[in-house]
């Protein structure tokens, strides 16, 4: 008897888990379906591991978000699947969530950092470790919806509040496996968030540094949640383009100018508060040089903010030029959207400048390159209007001193990565 009741909970439980697991042939997209069914046993593996988790409040897995509890019940209840969105795959959970905030007790920030902790970050340490760094699908998309209660003129409402959550799968494993608070918040600072398909900064402790959203001055088109089976930015990287669209570099930018002395130490004193708290969240992902704090430089009739780092590469050997490439896109562009975050508004200097070291395997390289970007450039590349290799040209980069043109595509063919 205890065989056949063994048997029989195994079964329900494969069964339980192939139930959250849209399946291969309801799936159009030829690539998708191809990737559904390679990772058919991790899907199922991660809807078992799902399917025991206790969430706080009820949670279901649907491709249909915003439906009430009983309604959901007698719907479909599977939506882990892999989609296309603008040219790029991703694994997608999206899920309705039965817990209702009083708008009075938890701002729109409180349940949004209160929804990542209980059911994103679950979800998402359930799902990333299954998926080993690769290039065979672009990331993971996570939306949930929730109700939200308000008094609205004595009259007791309550309404959903969809919350999407985009992040590539470098982000991902650096986000579950964050050691502490600080390397948790930098990989969320590389990830898109969105609430009521709005753009959204979560920040884990506390207020961000300024209004976020500001950085954001050209975001993309409002993210429309899976029952619309809508495109949403993922990191997108578009060919390299021989220069950047006048149209693309939204905002003005600041008049060549004398930067003298006092203008640097006025800067230094203004932004010291800022500078501080970005150099102990991004410590861990930037690899800050302890003996080169940020410094405000004046360079190119401009005011910079001088980030010493070092960029730990991959590849054993290749040119400085290959070199340089490497860095941009394994480590300085990763670093744009988590620095603007703290710089939403210009605060009176022109840009960053990125001066890194190349270290390689065997040690650290005769190389030093520098970026210099302008925030107008990095803010249309942070709202993925812009490619990499537009951002560069837009900006100035050194090597060993000397300027230098750099072209990310032939760089990057021969660097034995």
């Amino acid at each position: 008897m205890r065989t056949i009741a063994s048997c029989a909970a195994v079964l329900l439980l494969a069964l339980a888990a192939r139930a959250q697991v849209i399946t291969i042939y309801e799936i159009k997209d030829p690539a998708a379906r191809l990737l559904q069914e390679r990772y058919l046993p991790q899907l199922n593996e991660i809807g078992t591991a799902l399917q025991a988790h206790k969430f706080p409040y009820p949670f279901y897995f649907s491709r249909r978000l915003d439906i009430d509890e009983k309604g959901q019940q007698k719907l479909d209840q599977r939506s882990i699947r892999f989609e296309k969105f603008n040219g790029r795959m991703v694994l997608e959970i999206t899920g309705n969530y039965y817990a209702a905030y009083a708008d009075a007790l938890m701002d729109r920030r409180a349940r949004t950092r209160k929804t990542y902790e209980d059911v994103v970050l679950p979800l998402l340490k359930t799902t990333v470790p299954r998926f080993p760094p690769a290039d065979d699908f672009a990331g993971f998309a996570i939306e949930v919806s929730y109700h939200v209660r308000r008094n609205v003129m004595n009259v007791q409402t309550e309404n959903p509040e969809n919350l999407t959550f985009i992040v590539t799968r470098a982000a991902a494993h650096h986000l579950v496996s964050a050691a502490n608070e600080e390397q948790e918040q930098a990989a969320l600072l590389e990830s898109e968030l969105y609430v009521d398909a709005e753009p959204f900064v979560l920040w884990l402790k506390g207020e961000p540094p300024a209004d976020t959203s500001a950085s954001r001055t050209s975001p993309p088109a409002k993210v429309q949640l899976a029952s619309a089976s809508a495109p949403f930015p993922l990191d997108a990287s578009p060919a390299p383009e021989p220069a950047v669209s006048e149209a693309l570099l939204k905002g003005t930018t600041m008049p060549m100018r004398l930067i003298t002395p006092d203008i640097i130490a006025g800067l230094k004193k203004e932004h010291a508060d800022t500078i501080e708290r970005m150099v102990g969240t991004l410590d861990e992902q930037a690899h800050f040089v302890k003996y080169a704090p940020p410094a405000f430089v004046a360079f190119h009739q401009g005011a910079y903010l001088q980030l010493s780092l070092t960029s730990p590469l991959a590849a054993s050997n290749g040119s400085r030029y290959q070199l340089a490439a490497l860095a941009f896109d394994d480590h300085i562009s990763h670093l744009v959207r988590p620095v603007l975050a703290y710089f939403p508004q210009d605060g009176g200097f022109d840009g960053i400048s990125f001066s890194t070291t190349l270290k390689l395997p065997a040690g650290d390289s005769t190389e030093a390159v520098e970026f210099f970007f302008p925030f107008q450039a990095m803010r249309c590349f942070a709202a993925y209007d812009c490619t990499g290799q537009q951002l560069i040209e837009s900006g100035i980069v050194l090597i060993n001193g000397e300027r230098a043109g750099l072209n990310l595509a032939a760089a990057e063919a021969g660097a034995g990565r």
